[in-house]
């Protein structure tokens, strides 16, 4: 294989590695063959691993011959790091990266490394988040309702720096709710373009009105509306039997149409149309955010939109279902506005038992609020979307102490902020240098076993990190999909837990010798290209990153 240019990339170093080994195995498993070492203990001796059972499908005894581990050794293509060695050992066939050369070519182009790939440009979504659809009050938002909200605005950001044009709905008018979202840092838009009028509801009744599915409701006597809002009564069951749907709720049966069913679908389908480019191509996908308890409701909507408006956009339906959130030990429900008072309260009170008076002066207000912000995003985003949640609303669930949480990942940001703030004062100053060129850094100094694991674990796969998050697995069958709304918040909080250990285990900011300069400047970049990817993922989340904690 050719030597090519290009980023550093797990999975193309994988997709090189399992060509490589069956190369000259004939017929085997398509099963990836080798996975991604990540535990610190075994990147002492490998850093990918094709584990001997895996070898068994493919050669005798599972012996693999010595010309195809050569072939590995010599490997040289694009998106590859360079490669140490390749061994059999009782475990599988080992490979280890030539260190030096990854941190070099990884840390003289950090920016390729902390910013994601536009794998889907040009592409549109609409995310319908199905809890805001209803007009309803802040005081009716569940926990269930705010972790949806929470989804559906990562998802939106994961998608867009991956080139998607996301389109959010339904507008949300009310202003106690908008104040909210703004208070979770949920930027939504808060009513539709000019274009949107009454008339579209119009549309969608004469419509329905000749559709063979529905009968009308009947009318008051003497009056000119129907009786108790309801305009038709739409049979399900029989429209999902003639298009042979698979994947809904066997119960669907009847429902009954109002005018605020027909107000959602037709902001839907206004949407929809307006997204939507010509060409087989130019359809814009529709994804329903769901939260559990809506589940039902919403897959009517589904069905009803399908068969008032048959097309391409309404045919890619999905609904990405949101588990429950339940409070541990409470013994009546908990809303939304009050676990948020109760969430800024704590994080302030635990402030100021840090902090003393520095805490309550007023330009703390701004860093309790995105330390908030980030207690509450990390606790609804950390676990699966289809997972249960259970919250603990005691004080010390928010620590900065505890390695799962928002403020610990925000208290590391503000860590790197600090030392970097520190060492330019120390250069202002004249007791450092400034740091010399990437490319003039020696970076084979850089032996730690801790330096790696940040290099590995999190600067090179950030970019697959940010694409994981936003795969959406068009092809799965029924209605429901599944998404990676947690593989960001996780990533950065095990990227958090191994920065603390290798920060409070090693002197970054060196004696002002020269001698020592060398090996901290490695460092200083290092630590750069983890910060980077700090704010990169923050961004994703809507979180600044901090300067002070």
């Amino acid at each position: 294989m050719e030597t090519g240019g290009g980023r550093f990339g797990v999975s193309e170093t994988l997709a090189a590695l399992n060509a490589a080994l069956r190369k000259e195995a004939g017929p085997g498993p398509r099963a990836s063959l080798w996975f991604k070492e990540s535990s610190a203990r075994n990147l002492r001796s490998r850093d990918f691993l094709a584990p001997q059972a895996a070898l068994r499908a493919l050669f005798a005894g599972g012996e693999v011959p010595k010309d195809i581990i050569e072939g590995v050794i010599s490997l040289k293509c694009p998106g590859v790091p360079p490669l140490q060695s390749c061994q059999q050992t009782p475990v599988g066939l080992t490979v280890q990266l030539q260190r030096p050369a990854a941190f070099h070519q990884v840390l003289n182009s950090i920016a390729e490394f902390t910013k994601p790939s536009q794998s889907a440009a040009g592409q549109s979504i609409i995310l319908n988040c199905t809890p805001l659809q209803s007009r309803r009050s802040l005081d009716l938002l569940s926990l269930s309702n705010v972790r949806a909200i929470l989804v559906t605005d990562h998802l939106a950001e994961v998608l867009r720096i991956q080139g998607v044009n996301v389109h959010l709905v339904p507008a949300v008018p009310d202003e106690g709710i908008q104040k909210f979202l703004r208070q979770l840092r949920v930027d939504w838009p808060s009513a539709l373009d000019t274009a949107f009028a009454p008339e579209h509801v119009l549309v969608l009744k004469q419509v329905l009105s000749q559709c063979p599915y529905a009968t009308a409701s009947g009318l008051e006597p003497g009056q000119g509306r129907l009786a108790d809002d309801v305009i038709f009564e739409v049979h399900l069951k029989s429209f999902l039997t003639q298009q042979r749907l698979a994947g809904y709720d066997p119960n669907l049966d009847v429902v009954l149409v109002t005018e605020e069913k027909l107000r959602v679908l037709a902001e839907l389908r206004h949407v929809a149309l307006r997204c939507s480019g010509p060409g087989p191509g130019g359809c814009c996908r529709v994804l329903h955010v769901v939260s559990c308890e809506g589940e039902f409701q919403q897959q009517q909507v589904d069905l009803l939109w399908r068969m008032l408006d048959l097309g391409a956009y309404t045919a890619w339906q999905k609904h990405l279902i949101c588990g429950p959130v339940k409070v541990a030990n409470s013994p009546s429900p908990v809303g939304a506005p009050q676990y948020f008072q109760l969430r800024r309260c704590q994080m302030a009170a635990a402030s100021v038992l840090k902090y003393g008076d520095l805490a309550q002066d007023d330009s703390w207000t701004e860093i309790i609020d995105v330390l908030t912000s980030a207690a509450v995003r990390f606790e609804m985003l950390s676990t699966a979307h289809r997972s249960k949640i259970i919250l603990d609303l005691e004080d010390s669930s928010i620590s900065t102490k505890g390695t799962r949480s928002g403020a610990f990942v925000m208290y590391n940001c503000a860590r790197l902020a600090t030392l970097f703030k520190t060492f330019q004062q120390a250069v202002e100053q004249g007791a450092y240098p400034a740091v010399p060129p990437a490319s003039q850094l020696d970076f084979s100094l850089l032996r730690d076993e801790g330096e790696w694991l940040l290099l590995f674990n999190s600067i090179l796969p950030f970019p697959e990190a940010l694409s994981q998050a936003a795969r959406l697995p068009v092809s799965s069958h029924g209605i429901r999909i599944t998404a990676n709304t947690e593989a960001v918040c996780k990533f950065l909080i095990q990227l958090s837990m191994d920065f603390s250990a290798y920060y409070n285990r090693v002197h970054v900011l060196a004696e002002p010798l020269p001698h020592l300069f060398s090996l901290m400047f490695a460092r200083l970049q290092l630590l750069r290209g983890v910060s980077g990817v700090i704010h990169g993922a923050l961004a994703t989340l809507h979180l600044p990153p901090l300067s002070q904690i």
